[in-house]
Order: C-alpha cells, then sequence, then structure tokens
C-alpha cells in the first residue's frame, strides 16, 4: 500500500497583526438596537408576526396544512388502535404505581393528549403515563395521605375519604407540575435540559426502575404493605405471599418477555406489533372471572371503575405549597425524556421540535389534566416505539390512542373489573427491562470516560438511598462538579508547549535553544484557572519570570555597591527592567544578562526570546483572568522576552479594551490573528531577513523543492493540531520555522 501524492500550494500575504488586519479589512459591526427599540418592538404587531405566532403557539396548524390524507391516514388510525390499547394497560398500571385507582391512569392517557395534539411539536410521541413520574407522584401521595394513620392536615381534606384525598394531592401536584413547565416555556428556558446530560438521565432512571420495582413486589406477591416502597415490610410478611398472584405475575412476565425479545427480533417482518399486553391482559381476565380469583383464592383486583368523566375541580392551594419541591424534578424530569425521546424521532424523520414549545405544551396538557384529575403525563418509551413503527405519521395516532382510553372509561370498564392487580403490576415489571439494562453500560463508561461513570453511579445511588427528588440534585451537583474538575484540574493534562519543525514537534529542550515557546490554552483563563495557567506557563518556559527579575534586581544592587558593573559594560545599551513588586523603586542600568557576569553573582540564564501564546481555544476571561494574564505578560516582557498572543477572539479583545488591559508595556500591537503571522513576526524580529508584510517567494519555492525531495509534508498533523489556521499557510509557516 502506497500513500497517494498530495497536492502542495502557497499562499502569499501580507503579515498581519490584529491592528493592521484591522486597518486593512473593514470590521462589519452587527446593528446592535437599544432597549427602547427591542419594547417598541415587542409591542408591533403586524400580519406577518401575528402569522408566525399562530403557527408557533398552534403547530398543528403547520402539519395539517401539509397532511396526505390518502398516504397517512390508514397508517394513523392503525397505529392509534394499537398504542391506545397498550395505553389503557399502561394507564391502569402506572395509576396503581402512583397509589391512585386504576380508573385515573385512562383520565391521565386522555386529557394531556388532547392538548399536546393542538400544541406539541412532536409528531410521534405518546403522551400519558410515565413509570418515573408516576413513582415521584405516589411518594408525595403517599407522604400526606399515608395508607394507614391519618392524613396531613389540611383544610381541603375536610370532608373526603382517603381515595378521594388522594386524587386531590396528585391533581394539586400535577397543576403545579403543569405551571413550572408553562412558566419555563413562555420564559424561554427550554435549554435547562440540556444540564441534564445522557448519563446523569440515565443513571437517574436505572434508579427510578430500582424503585418501580420494589413497589410492585407488594402486588406480584400479593401482600399488603402500608409504607411506599415497604422494603422491609415485605420481608416480615414475605411468609404471607399470595401464590395464585406470584404464579399469575410470573407467568405473564415470562411470556410477556418472551414475546418482547422475538418481536424485537423479527420487527422488519411483523406489519404492525402485536399488543402483547392486551392480549395477556384480556386472557388473564376471563381465566380470573370464570374461576373467580378473588374468592376462590383471595386475591386483589381492579374492581368496578367509575364509569365516565367526573366534574372538573381546582387544585388545592395548600397541598401545592407542600409539594413545591417535590414538584419542580417532577416537571424537569417529564420534561427531559419527551423532549429526548421526541429529538430522536425528529431527527429520524427529518422535522423540527422547539423546546420551549415543548414546554408549552406539556404545561397546558398537565394543567388542563389535572383539572380532570388526571396525574403527571409525559411520554413512554415503548408506547412512543409502537405509535412509530405501526405506521403513525401524526399526532393523529395519538388522539385515536386518546379515543381508545376514552371508550375504555365510557363504555367497556366494566369489562376489566376482574382483572388482578398483580397481572399490571407484571406489565409494569417487564416494561422496566429497557430501563434495568442501563446497568451494562458501567464497563462502557470506565473504558471512555470515568467522570461520567461517577456521574452515572453517584446519581443512580443518590436516587435510590435519598429518593428521586433529592438524588436528581445531588446528580446535578456531582455534575456541575465534573466540569469545574475538567476545567480547573483535568484539563490541564492537555496544556501543551509546541513547537514545530520541518519533522514534526519538538521536544521541550529543543525549544529551549531555539529561544521560543509556543503555548497553547486548550480552556477559558478565570478565576480558578488562572494559577494553574501561570504554573504551566512556568514548567512550559523552564523558569519563573518573577523570581528571574528578583534575583536580577538583587543582583543589581549587588553589583552597584561593589561598583565593578559600569567598569565591566561600559557601552552596554540594555535596560534592566525593575521588580514590579518591589516596594522602594529601582533605577534602570545597563547589564547584559547573557554575557559575564561577575563570579559572585548567580542569576539564572533565560535564552527564551519569544513566547507564543495560541489562544484559539479561549472562549472568556474574567476580570481575575484578564489581571494574571496581564501580570504574565508584563513579566515576561521586562526579562525582554517578545510576547505573542495569537487567535484571540474579537468578544476577548472588546473585553480586554474595556477592563484597561493594554497600557504603555502592553500594547495591542502583540496580538495577531494566526500562528502563522505570529512565528513570521519572530523571523523578522530575529533574523531581519525579510521587510515587514512580504513574503520572499525565491525561498518558498527553495522550501518546496527541498520538501519535495526529503519528505512528504504532513499537513493533517499541522491541522489536527490546530496550530495553523489554513492548510494552505503550512509551507510559509514551516519557511518561518526553518529560519529560526
Amino acid at each position: 500500500w502506497m500513500a497517494s501524492p498530495r497536492s502542495l500550494y502557497l499562499v502569499s500575504r501580507p503579515l498581519y497583526t490584529e491592528d493592521s488586519l484591522a486597518e486593512k479589512h473593514e470590521k462589519v459591526c452587527r446593528d446592535r438596537k437599544t432597549l427602547s427599540q427591542h419594547v417598541l418592538q415587542y409591542f408591533k404587531w403586524d400580519t406577518k408576526r401575528a402569522k408566525k405566532a399562530g403557527l408557533s403557539l398552534l403547530p398543528i396548524i403547520g402539519w395539517m396544512r401539509i397532511y396526505q390524507i390518502k398516504s397517512w391516514l390508514l397508517g394513523d388510525i392503525v397505529s392509534g388502535v394499537s398504542t391506545g390499547l397498550v395505553a389503557v394497560m399502561q394507564g391502569l398500571a402506572f395509576a396503581m404505581l402512583a397509589s391512585l385507582p386504576p380508573e385515573y391512569g385512562l383520565y391521565t392517557a386522555f386529557f394531556p393528549m388532547i392538548t399536546y395534539f393542538f400544541l406539541g411539536t412532536s409528531r410521534h410521541i405518546s403522551v400519558g403515563a410515565f413509570p418515573v413520574l408516576s413513582l415521584m407522584v405516589s411518594a408525595v401521595v403517599t407522604t400526606m395521605v399515608p395508607e394507614k394513620g391519618d392524613a396531613v392536615d389540611i383544610p381541603g381534606f375536610d370532608g373526603k375519604d382517603k381515595e378521594q384525598k388522594r386524587v386531590l394531592v396528585a391533581s394539586s401536584m400535577t397543576f403545579l407540575v403543569g405551571m413550572y413547565q408553562l412558566g419555563m416555556g413562555l420564559l424561554q428556558v427550554g435549554f435547562v435540559v440540556r444540564y441534564l446530560s445522557d448519563t446523569l438521565v440515565s443513571g437517574f432512571t436505572t434508579a427510578a426502575a430500582v424503585h418501580i420495582l420494589v413497589s410492585q413486589l407488594k402486588f406480584i406477591l400479593g401482600l399488603e404493605v402500608t409504607s411506599f416502597n415497604g422494603v422491609l415490610e415485605i420481608f416480615v410478611k414475605i411468609g404471607d405471599t399470595n401464590l395464585c398472584d406470584l404464579v399469575t405475575s410470573l407467568l405473564i412476565i415470562g411470556m410477556v418477555f418472551v414475546y418482547k425479545e422475538v418481536n424485537d427480533t423479527y420487527k422488519d417482518k411483523l406489519p404492525v406489533p402485536i399488543p402483547i399486553e392486551v392480549i395477556m391482559t384480556v386472557i388473564a381476565c376471563g381465566v380470573s372471572y370464570g374461576l373467580d380469583f378473588e374468592k376462590r383464592y383471595q386475591i386483589t383486583v381492579v374492581g368496578e371503575m367509575k364509569r365516565g368523566y367526573e366534574a372538573p375541580i381546582a387544585p388545592d392551594i395548600d397541598v401545592m405549597k407542600a409539594s413545591a419541591m417535590e414538584a419542580f424534578p417532577v416537571a424537569i424530569v417529564g420534561f427531559a425524556v419527551a423532549y429526548s425521546v421526541a429529538k430522536v424521532y425528529s431527527v429520524k424523520h427529518d422535522y423540527t421540535i422547539d423546546g420551549n414549545q415543548e414546554l408549552i405544551a406539556f404545561g397546558v396538557s398537565n394543567m388542563f389534566g389535572a383539572s380532570f384529575k388526571s396525574f403527571a403525563a409525559s411520554t413512554a418509551l415503548s408506547r412512543t416505539a409502537i405509535q412509530e413503527s405501526s405506521g403513525g405519521k401524526t399526532q393523529v395516532a395519538g388522539l385515536v390512542a386518546a379515543m381508545m382510553a376514552m371508550l375504555v372509561t365510557l363504555a367497556l370498564g366494566f369489562l376489566l373489573a376482574p382483572l388482578p392487580k398483580s397481572v399490571l403490576g407484571a406489565l409494569v415489571v417487564v416494561n422496566l427491562k429497557g430501563m434495568l439494562m442501563q446497568f451494562s453500560i458501567l464497563p462502557s463508561l470506565w473504558r471512555k470516560d470515568k467522570l461520567d461513570l461517577v456521574v452515572w453511579v453517584v446519581t443512580c445511588l443518590a436516587s435510590i438511598l435519598l429518593g428521586l427528588d433529592l438524588g436528581l440534585g445531588v446528580g446535578l451537583g456531582v455534575e456541575l462538579l465534573t466540569v469545574v474538575f475538567r476545567t480547573q484540574l483535568y484539563v490541564h493534562t492537555s496544556w501543551s508547549t509546541l513547537w514545530l519543525g520541518l519533522r514534526g514537534p519538538c521536544s521541550r529542550d529543543q525549544v529551549r535553544r531555539k529561544g521560543v515557546v509556543i503555548f497553547k490554552i486548550p480552556s477559558p483563563i478565570f478565576f480558578a484557572n488562572v494559577d494553574f495557567f501561570r504554573e504551566k506557563l512556568n514548567d512550559a518556559v523552564g523558569f519563573n519570570p518573577l523570581k528571574v527579575l528578583r534575583k536580577r534586581n538583587k543582583a543589581e544592587r549587588k553589583m552597584k555597591d561593589a561598583s565593578i558593573w559600569a567598569s565591566r559594560h561600559e557601552g552596554d545599551v540594555v535596560a534592566t527592567w525593575p521588580d514590579m513588586h518591589a516596594d522602594e523603586p529601582e533605577q534602570p542600568m545597563q547589564i547584559d544578562w547573557k554575557g559575564n557576569l561577575p563570579s559572585n553573582v548567580s542569576v539564572p540564564r533565560v535564552d527564551l526570546h519569544s513566547l507564543i501564546l495560541d489562544f484559539s481555544a479561549v472562549t472568556f476571561l474574567d476580570i481575575a483572568g484578564i489581571t494574571g494574564l496581564k501580570m504574565v505578560v508584563k513579566e515576561f516582557i521586562r526579562l525582554r522576552v517578545d510576547v505573542y498572543i495569537v487567535s484571540c477572539d474579537e468578544c476577548i479583545l472588546e473585553k480586554l479594551h474595556r477592563c484597561a488591559f493594554f497600557d504603555d508595556d502592553v500594547s495591542r500591537s502583540i496580538f495577531y490573528p494566526s500562528l502563522h503571522d505570529a512565528t513570521l513576526s519572530v523571523l523578522e524580529s530575529q533574523k531581519g531577513a525579510h521587510p515587514p508584510g512580504s513574503v520572499v517567494r525565491n525561498e518558498q519555492l527553495d522550501l518546496l523543492s527541498r520538501l519535495n525531495k526529503e519528505q512528504q509534508l504532513d499537513i493533517d498533523r499541522f491541522s489536527d493540531e490546530g496550530l495553523v489556521p489554513t492548510v494552505g499557510c503550512v509551507c510559509v509557516f514551516q519557511l518561518a520555522v526553518s529560519r529560526l
């Protein structure tokens, strides 16, 4: 195998500093509006803006205009029926998970979907109950209205039984969740979900799956447990397990699990996924009714459900106050999960979703649903996968699914009366497979990024031991700490001293002999890492400039007292810079620090003549960073080391001006638009080979000839290092390096 030859070409242009570049090329400035102009524009309405606002607030207008009835309608109907059957079963099961009667899961499968149909931007997600949110709601419900004992003292509970109290708590909390989401959407803070990394969400949902599994054991085993999770109580009462419930649950779990595995293997050959949950539920209902499980084996069944819908209710203010802290993580998690799933399918089907509009859609959906006694809604991964894979193209499929839930609520609910609750618990557990399998990513995280592994493990353990709300907060705190760690400590392992010769990177010793150090800074410079910046730079150049300055000042005083400096250096015109940290003023003296000094004077020798700071990766500096940078630059300038700062962003330059960075010692002329320009400037200042602003073509051609004979120029390596702005400048840069 032989590498294909690469084309070489030259770019000849003047050498630029930031100042000369600004003089040569006119800067294009953005027309910034004043506050009054922004206010006037906000309140100024016209037909175009009204149309845009309408399309934004009602996305249904956009996709209904392009709805293809012949191509999409049949697929949406088939998908809606399939999804609706699953949504009914999951609604019943997840309502139990929320510690509510099963019929309220049907409300959650209907009301939130109706409003999302008009307001949502995703065409594929199935809106309804989500097990993690159901569990978080249950934590509040069982705390305020425990299984045994008195409920908390709230005036709104007067005259209500335990079931009504729990429904009031769940609906009031859900209304508050919707208010949080609506408020964030109106304030355009949909970006908040970006702070929840995939690793954090994975650890959190895995912990939630563990909680859900434990919470469903009481139904699977047929035990009466009074506490929320009741792990210890389950172990104490394990001898009272109802064998009929246990056998039924194991059969349901085994058959559904096996079917799902087979379905995943042959899903491409099935035109429509078979709703195995519905089939098993129908079979379980028939067997339970025929064998009279409730009386013969003392199992707990769903029982008679309320037919129809109840009148809307207002949320209880006292409940909202008591659940304010717990409702916020529910709002964040519900939106994060729904947005993540919606984003996957929007990319797959090539359309866009709006995070802020999604917040508004879920906020209104939860508020509307809470008025009709539903609990917190988001999306379930399994339902969404069924809706998309069975041919659903738009939210018409979601509307059909909601109609299926309405049909069961209004007419067919009585058929589910003999259904054992252990069957619903088994359906919940079998749907946890995806979340529980997330434990398998731990070896991959160990190999790829150990800090992400720490975030996952801490979030998971904290959510299991402390609860989902506190666990999410702990995980978010650890995630932010890892960002600080990466910025302040971990990133410093990549701070590097660079030099490019004709044969690639040179060692640090070779750099010192050449007298030039190119120091690449891979992160912002701010209060937390400015000291690390100074330490790494001192390590790169091989000395501490402040210590050298102090030793030079001490040597000056010693030589002056001995009256020997004038005779040894007569005629030298080299200014000595005073130590800016010394209290007493120092007078400039004429000393050649690279020459022969008296034997009783010891001063570190500084062979460095040029220091290039690569700012291509510096995105911002704060006040502490600017102050530290100025001190560093001044220290090297006073050592008579030329400092060059390259590839600095224009916004950073403007901030340096505002913060009085430039003075008599530090001028704007040390800033260069590229490493190439700075290298040529070093060449001219040290050799004087070229007039300013030009490159000699004959030497470029000689360099090309030599490169063609000796070696193939590895352009990729230079561009990967980020040290040259364009490939066309490589040859000129090589010429400059070879002459140093």
